[in-house]
Formats: C-alpha cells, sequence, structure tokens
C-alpha cells in the first residue's frame, strides 16, 4: 500500500495544518476477544473463485460463526493490495458479520489484466456473488444486509458502488483514493505528471499484470471528470457512511469529500487517525472504529429463509 500522488502534493498543507485531537476509540470487544466457539456452526474460510468476465478471481469468504444469515461485508483493497486488512477482516467477522475479500483480475494471482475500470467491474461482479441466492444458502449470506468497504483504491471503489447501486445498507471508506481528483491535478498541471507517476510507484512486481504506473495515471487522467468522487457527494449523501482516514496519508484528499457529503444533507460518521496510509501503527484503533459503527448501523432483521 502507498500514499496515492495527491496526497504527497498536498502533503504541505497537512503538515502545516494544526494536527486534530487524536480521537477517543472505544474498543468493542469482538477486536481484542474471540467469541465462544459454536460447535453447530463455527467460523469458518471458505476459498471461492468468483467469475468475472471469463477471468477466475481468487476470493475468501469468512463466514461468520452462529445459525441463520449472517450481514455480509465486501471488504476491497487498494493498489496493489499489500496491505490485505485481514486483521479487519477478522475483527469483523467475530462481531458477527461474514467478510468476502477478493483479488481484483490481474492482481495477486488472479488471472487477466488490471485496471481501474476492470477493479470496479470486478466489484459489481463481487457484489452480485453476494446477492445469489444459491451463494446466500451455501455461505450464510442475507442479501438484504450489505456493506461495502475499501482501503485507498478500495475505497474509491466502495465509494462508486455505493453511490451508483441501493442495494448496500451503507459503505466503509478507509483513507480513501479519490482517483477523479488525481487525474485532474495531472491535466492542471502537466509538468507533474512524471512526479505523480513515480510516487504511485513501479514496484508492482508480481501483484499486477498487464499494467504499470504510466499506464494507471493515464487511466486515471482519461476519467478525471467522471471519476471524482466528490461529483458523487449527493448520492454519498443518501447512504451511511464511516469515513476513516490518516492524518499522514490520504487525509487532505479525503475532507473535501466529506465536508461535500455534508454539504448536501449527509452525516457520515468522519474519524482522522494520526497514522499512515496503511495506519501500520493504529490498526486497533481502526478495527475499534469499524467495528463500533457496524455495531450502531441500523441492520435489518435477517429474512427467513
Amino acid at each position: 500500500m502507498r500514499l496515492q500522488f495527491a496526497a504527497i502534493v498536498l502533503a504541505a498543507a497537512v503538515l502545516a495544518a494544526p494536527a486534530p485531537a487524536a480521537p477517543t476509540v472505544a474498543i468493542p470487544r469482538a477486536v481484542v476477544a474471540d467469541p465462544a466457539r459454536d460447535a453447530s456452526h463455527p467460523a469458518a474460510n471458505r476459498q471461492v473463485l468468483i467469475l468475472s468476465h471469463g477471468e477466475g478471481m481468487n476470493a475468501l469468504l469468512m463466514r461468520a460463526s452462529g445459525a441463520g444469515p449472517k450481514p455480509t461485508m465486501l471488504l476491497l483493497h487498494g493498489l496493489p493490495g499489500n496491505e490485505q486488512n485481514l486483521d479487519l477482516a477478522q475483527a469483523i467477522r467475530r462481531a458477527g458479520w461474514n467478510v468476502l475479500t477478493l483479488h481484483y483480475r490481474g492482481s495477486w494471482g488472479s488471472p487477466g489484466r488490471f485496471s481501474l475500470a476492470g477493479a470496479f467491474d470486478d466489484v459489481e461482479v463481487a457484489m452480485d456473488f453476494l446477492r445469489r441466492p444459491e451463494n446466500a444458502r451455501q455461505y450464510g449470506i442475507d442479501p438484504a444486509r450489505l456493506v461495502v468497504a475499501g482501503h485507498s483504491m478500495g475505497g474509491f471503489l466502495a465509494a462508486r458502488y455505493a453511490a451508483t447501486h441501493d442495494d448496500v445498507l451503507g459503505a466503509v471508506l478507509i483513507d480513501p483514493w479519490n482517483v477523479g481528483a488525481s487525474g485532474k491535478a495531472v491535466l492542471a498541471k502537466p509538468e507533474s505528471r512524471q512526479d505523480a507517476i513515480a510516487a504511485m510507484g513501479d514496484d508492482f512486481g508480481n501483484s499486477l499484470a498487464g499494467t504499470d504506473a504510466a499506464r494507471l495515471m493515464a487511466e486515471a487522467e482519461r476519467h478525471a471528470r467522471d471519476w471524482d468522487l466528490v461529483d458523487a457527494a449527493p448520492r454519498l449523501a443518501r447512504k451511511p457512511l464511516l469515513i476513516v482516514d490518516a492524518q499522514y496519508g490520504n487525509a487532505a484528499q479525503v475532507a473535501p469529500l466529506a465536508a461535500a457529503i455534508r454539504s448536501h444533507g449527509g452525516q457520515p460518521k468522519a474519524v482522522t487517525l494520526a497514522s499512515d496510509h496503511g495506519f501500520a501503527d493504529h490498526r486497533i484503533a481502526l478495527a475499534g472504529v469499524t467495528v463500533g459503527w457496524l455495531e450502531g448501523l441500523t441492520v435489518p432483521a435477517a429474512k427467513a429463509r
């Protein structure tokens, strides 16, 4: 996981601003304690292969313990995805939620070529997987109780999905990268393009196939006008949202998004943690904020199946 270009461009503004007071984060029990084992319906991991446009995405369904269909989260990783946030996924499962994680086409061994647009298509397919009746029965999923979440690029994908679909209860955006805003920044200052490419990094190695930083930045520029999350604020304002940003990460880019959502009547829960983009030294706080928000989310009762 790396800082995105816009965060680096705005780093001076972040450092110059007064440091926000460290939030007091209540730590739910699920973050730090295992539940009693349910011998009849134990928690389990299930490897699944999700077909997206002819390619099979490697995915993991982390099933929560207990009988009956469960609320379920799709948790999306960033670019290239070195930080998988599986500790966060485990805490969410202990709180009674199923969690689906996946590797987009062309990433981390999933076949195909990676692209930003392709990743969004993969999210559409993954959400469809969770809604299918046969999968709901097999994995204990309640399709009426879905949340989409993501970190960095995954936060961008989660925000775009939540803004354009009514089939999710809400979204969790973890230091999201506003890809459209980054594209606009380069278009406004073309001489910054090489710095932007260098900031994104080109050490993808075997993690991403068929692309590099230059291609991804060109894609961000092509979609600058239709991928700016601030423009999606009116639609996001209608959804319950948790936005967790990192003071030393994308905080300066996230602030305009949160402000725009509020200006359209939204009431996102917004928390800034004094950590880096990967929340390397605030993992328990990140899990505490996320699980606490889920516990406060209005979740309809499970439907009989």
